[in-house]
């Protein structure tokens, strides 16, 4: 008797390893540059600083990399596999599950449709993020308007994750990938 199919293991791969790595970065990175200010640190203790960063950075953008694609190209399709001709039993075919049910069709057409293209956000905004700190390291620190600015789009590439993130769970309960 196997623990996790495949699937399922791909899935917590997916959703637990990626995604929650990378909620866990956007804490660390997210104190990081918020606490990046010259006023409060010497030269030797923001270089220090930035180190971390560019780090938590780095690896927030990695995972949710690594979280889309795997998503994208491992779990989607099967989520979106079609039955073969005369099969009644739609459990192993989620979409087709979830649109065969009207109690159940809006975690398709909403749930799922938001997640496939809110989930892309995150990455992009991550990467840019990172990109900023890697260019820019040190003077973030004397610039208050470019650190605000890098920690909105932080906080909208977490949000976008975490929207992803939530209506995967939600869509997953309705309709498991197994």
């Amino acid at each position: 008797m196997t623990l996790f199919t495949v699937r399922e293991a791909w899935t917590l791969v997916h959703g637990i390893l990626f995604g929650g790595g990378f909620l866990l970065a956007f804490t660390g990175g997210l104190a990081l540059l918020y606490n990046l200010k010259a006023d409060l640190l010497t030269t030797a203790g923001a270089r220090r600083h930035v180190r971390w960063l560019k780090l938590a950075t780095l690896v927030m953008a990695g995972l949710a990399w690594l979280a889309v694609l795997s998503g994208t190209y491992i779990s989607y399709p099967w989520y979106r596999a079609a039955p073969p001709e005369g099969v009644v039993d739609l459990t192993s075919y989620p979409r087709s599950y979830l649109k065969a049910n009207p109690s159940l069709a809006f975690w398709h057409t909403f749930g799922m449709e938001w997640k496939e293209h809110i989930a892309w956000f995150a990455p992009l905004l991550a990467t840019a993020v990172a990109f900023v700190v890697w260019r820019y390291g040190e003077h973030l620190a004397r610039d208050n308007r470019l650190r605000w600015a890098l920690i909105v789009l932080f906080v909208l590439a977490f949000a976008a994750a975490g929207i992803a993130g939530l209506l995967g769970a939600l869509v997953t309960k309705a309709a498991p990938v197994l």
